[in-house]
């Protein structure tokens, strides 16, 4: 390198330019002088409304992964909220249904406890209120257990019956339960007389049938009966009262080859679904025991002189 070329001025690199503090003396007063400009005479509005709108797509960018998350969280926080409301909600529900099933149920035993009440009131023999707990265990009979038995002096034979007519007939007593044999059982059978004509039949449990019917067997095929007619009980068995419903005609059938009608009819009773019944005294215990006829007093001897 030529020496003509080497001055004494110092590199670009080392120059000194002005001091710090005549820098922060100068940026401070130019800070303050726009600052005091920008409050008398808005001069920076028009830069911060374009470098705002400039900026505006690179902040939303920015906030769109923050709103996605807040919103996800939101949307999870409201599902389970609404979740938790739903079987909350679902909970009460099924607590309404049942109180309204058992305020039905409750309605139901009310009516059916004031009809059996009044028929209470009709009968003169007396009766005894109980509660059917329970269905046999055999199902070829159709027997019901109830929950009076010889402590509460239930009877062998005393007829049952519910609000609408005659159920059945215990059969069976224990000290604290009672057998019912139901009308439909088809060993069990009950004088009836058709309320219309006053023609008396028997009327069995029909066991060829589920429905709990009873048929009306050895009537004459040309009876004067027909659909509907109310069968009571006739009270010549001396075990049910007489008057009692017992059952309706639901079908004739009349055949040229056999000299009886079949006849079958519907119990009145609720065979299927009663719930409380009366347990009455059976008809022969309410009659009076025959007298006892006292003989002639007997006569003396006579002596053998011939003297009284």
């Amino acid at each position: 390198m030529p020496l003509g070329t080497l001055n004494g001025a110092p590199p670009p690199f080392f120059r000194q330019g002005p001091s710090a503090l005549s820098k922060l003396i100068f940026f401070s007063a130019l800070a303050v002088l726009l600052m005091v400009a920008d409050l008398r005479f808005q001069i920076a509005k028009p830069i911060r409304a374009t470098l705002a709108t400039v900026l505006y797509p690179l902040q939303w960018a920015v906030l769109q992964p923050l709103t996605w998350a807040q919103s996800g969280s939101h949307y999870f926080q409201t599902l389970d909220a609404s979740q938790s409301k739903e079987a909350a909600a679902q909970y009460k529900l099924g607590l309404q249904s049942q109180r309204a099933l058992q305020v039905e149920q409750l309605t139901l035993e009310n009516t059916r406890l004031r009809a059996l009440l009044e028929m209470r009131e009709r009968l003169n023999a007396p009766a005894l209120a109980a509660q059917v707990l329970y269905d046999a265990a055999d199902p070829y009979t159709r027997k019901v257990i109830i929950d009076k038995g010889s402590l509460a002096a239930v009877q062998a034979g005393a007829p049952v019956l519910d609000e609408s007519g005659i159920l059945g007939q215990v059969t069976r007593v224990y000290p604290l339960v009672s057998e019912v044999t139901l009308l439909t059982d088809r060993n069990q059978a009950i004088p009836v007389l058709n309320v219309r004509t006053g023609v008396r039949g028997l009327a069995f449990g029909e066991s060829g049938t589920r429905s709990g019917a009873l048929e009306l067997r050895f009537m004459d095929a040309n009876v004067d009966m027909v659909t509907g007619d109310l069968l009571t009980t006739s009270g010549v068995d001396g075990v049910y009262p007489p008057g009692l419903p017992v059952a309706r005609v639901l079908k004739i059938e009349r055949r040229a080859d056999s000299a009886f009608a079949r006849i079958v009819c519907t119990p009145e009773a609720r065979v299927a679904g009663s719930l409380h019944v009366l347990v009455l005294q059976p008809l022969a215990g309410q009659i009076h025991a025959r007298p006892v006829e006292e003989s002639p007093p007997a006569t003396k001897a006579k002596n053998k002189g011939g003297k009284p």
